[in-house]
């Protein structure tokens, strides 16, 4: 049996395809269409999936939607109601959208894929709840799903077991730590539905000024996690802008405008809406363990990406096992559409593999063979190497002990919003430069950005506070304290960005500057080949521990083809590219190299 699963028409427009309840191949359309975040009906990932399947839409049993649309525009016009005469603009903005495409969803679905089969609509918070446990390699569990909004749900919890999942309570728009985060996200300048990132990244250079503030003026926050917020200082509800002018007035000021530089404010900001983030986290789960009773914990939606809060759930031993879906925001939700329907609608049994989940690492997106690479170049004139895989592993290690930076283009794209060692910018992280270098001469971003390293599953607790697989880089752990290097006097003196480039460890290059890092733990089992590259590396120079970013520059989504690697190569500073077993030398570009500044090419978002 085959099952279409969808999310679309908000942001991070996905599918997901599941064969006899095996999830064959996801994706989001971001990738094909490359447009970051792009909302628009995902055809082009839905082609992907039926050919990687190898069949077209009429094999296809059931189509699931990841949300209710009816009850997604009760909710709006509620609120409008609600809100009146207040944010009549933004009505007026949105209901043509709805009344012309959003609310026939049964229709354009079955237009768009050209199939007049069945279309079921689960909740967005039983898709996000879907995607969370069944991928899981719990057979019970408990599972918490925090988000900004689907219909009405903004944070619900519940219990799986074996092919079952139940909501047990839940908190209602417009109380939503998500859109919380979000405000702060808008208020500091950056992005919202894409600058949380860097938000929780900005935190540790800031110190926790309006905890208290936000505690008592912005939310209600509940021992047992459960929170109201007070809705006269933010405009989401009804209008074009998430804060409003009484929030400016409580934090003395207008939001910070987008590119202007940065202050110990911003900072400060971030530092205390990332705290207030966690400590709401850290209360739902010890509310949902005295409930629930469950040994095991599965997170999912946009909240369950903030890797510091899921760090300190790990932490505090709250419950003995967590699971976090890699593509935890609205992209997940498609996969989890599709689980509902197999498992819940369906009543198909689960297979639990011990101590293993079922998303195969979430390597589930588009390869490009050899074959097809090897066209690519030649047909370009492309000057490379061609190296057998032992080869290629000794050939990585040693240029990235030389401080390289080497584009790493490998097997299946990661399906979420983390490279995991198959579409990377990968470098050494003993090299104090490394951070600097990718993100300002390759990534085109921000300086304070961390980066995360990929580190052997097997040696994880020789660099980390902690004994867990962490394969999704969705858990914060702290460096090693024997591998902290103390701050002088006069360091410990800095404030805010200018403590970027003290060195903090041995492994400076990952070490964020309270001395934590956003870790993926490599599997040898599901990425043989960059396991090889770490352990070879490890081997010869004593490190298992590389930098991994995602292998695209700012503003644009990872990139999915070998044409997209090598523009992205050709633009920035990367010094070696690996498209599968062909290595291509900067130095051997350079009369192909234009002379552009893509630095301020990419600075628009």
């Amino acid at each position: 049996m085959n099952i279409l699963g969808i999310s679309a028409f908000y942001h991070d427009s996905a599918v997901a395809l599941i064969v006899d309840g095996k999830i064959i191949a996801a994706a989001q359309e971001e990738r094909f269409t490359r447009k970051k975040h792009d909302h628009r009906f995902p055809i082009n990932a839905v082609k992907y999936c039926l050919e990687e399947a190898k069949i077209n839409i009429n094999d296809i049993d059931y189509v699931a939607f990841y949300d209710k649309p009816f009850l997604k525009f009760e909710r709006i016009l509620e609120t409008y109601l609600t809100f009146a005469p207040k944010g009549i603009k933004s009505f007026i903005k949105a209901m043509p959208l709805w009344i012309k495409e959003k609310l026939w969803l049964k229709e354009l679905i079955g237009n768009e894929l050209g199939y007049s089969g069945k279309i079921l609509f689960p909740e967005h918070h039983q898709s996000h709840a879907a995607s969370a446990f069944y991928p899981s390699p719990f057979d019970d569990a408990a599972f918490i799903t925090l988000d900004g909004v689907g219909e009405w749900t903004t944070t619900s919890f519940g219990i799986g077991e074996k092919n079952n999942i139940k909501i047990l309570a839940d908190i209602k728009f417009p109380h939503s730590i998500g859109l919380l985060y979000s405000a702060f996200t808008y208020y500091t300048g950056f992005k919202v539905n894409s600058g949380e990132y860097k938000v929780m990244g900005l935190a540790p250079y800031g110190e926790p000024k309006y905890v208290d503030l936000i505690l008592n003026k912005l939310i209600d926050l509940k021992e047992d996690g459960s929170f109201k917020l007070n809705m006269k200082y933010f405009n989401f509800a009804a209008g074009l802008t998430m804060t409003n002018s009484k929030f400016d007035k409580l934090f003395n000021g207008p939001a910070r405008k987008p590119e202007s530089e940065l202050t110990q404010r911003e900072m400060d900001l971030a530092r205390s809406v990332q705290d207030v983030t966690e400590e709401v986290m850290l209360r739902i789960s010890r509310h949902v363990k005295k409930i629930t009773g469950k040994k095991n914990l599965c997170l999912a939606g946009g909240v369950a990406l903030n890797c510091v809060g899921n760090g300190k759930i790990l932490k505090e031993k709250i419950f003995d096992n967590i699971w976090i879906q890699p593509a935890a925001g609205d992209a997940g939700g498609a996969l989890g559409a599709a689980l509902f329907t197999w498992h819940q609608y369906l009543g198909n049994k689960r297979t639990i593999t011990a101590n293993q989940d079922s998303q195969n690492g979430s390597y589930l997106g588009p390869s490009y063979g050899n074959e097809v690479i090897k066209i690519f170049l030649d047909s370009n004139a492309i000057k490379h190497k061609e190296l057998s895989d032992i080869e290629l592993v000794n050939e990585v290690a040693n240029l990235l002990n030389e401080e390289k930076v080497i584009g790493w283009f490998n097997g299946r794209s990661e399906f979420g919003p983390r490279a995991l060692g198959n579409r990377s910018i990968i470098g050494d992280a003993r090299s104090q430069k490394m951070q600097s270098i990718m993100n300002l001469k390759i990534k085109f971003r921000e300086s304070f950005r961390p980066f995360a390293p990929s580190v052997l599953e097997e040696k994880v607790s020789d660099y980390f506070e902690m004994d867990v697989p962490s394969p999704y880089m969705l858990l914060v752990a702290d460096v090693k304290k024997e591998r902290q290097k103390k701050m002088t006097d006069a360091e410990e003196k800095l404030f805010g960005i200018e403590k970027l480039n003290i060195k903090r460890s041995d492994i400076p290059a990952v070490t964020h500057i309270d001395y934590s890092a956003r870790v993926q733990t490599v599997n040898k089992k599901t990425n043989p080949l960059y396991h090889s590259v770490i352990s070879k590396f490890d081997e010869l120079y004593g490190s298992a521990v590389l930098v991994n970013t995602s292998f695209n520059v700012r503003g644009e989504p990872i990139v999915n083809k070998p044409e997209e690697a090598y523009t992205c190569f050709m633009r920035t500073d990367m010094d070696y590219l690996l498209l599968g077993n062909f290595l291509l030398d900067k130095n051997e570009m350079a009369e192909l190299k234009k002379d552009i500044d893509w630095k301020k090419e990419f600075e628009l978002d």
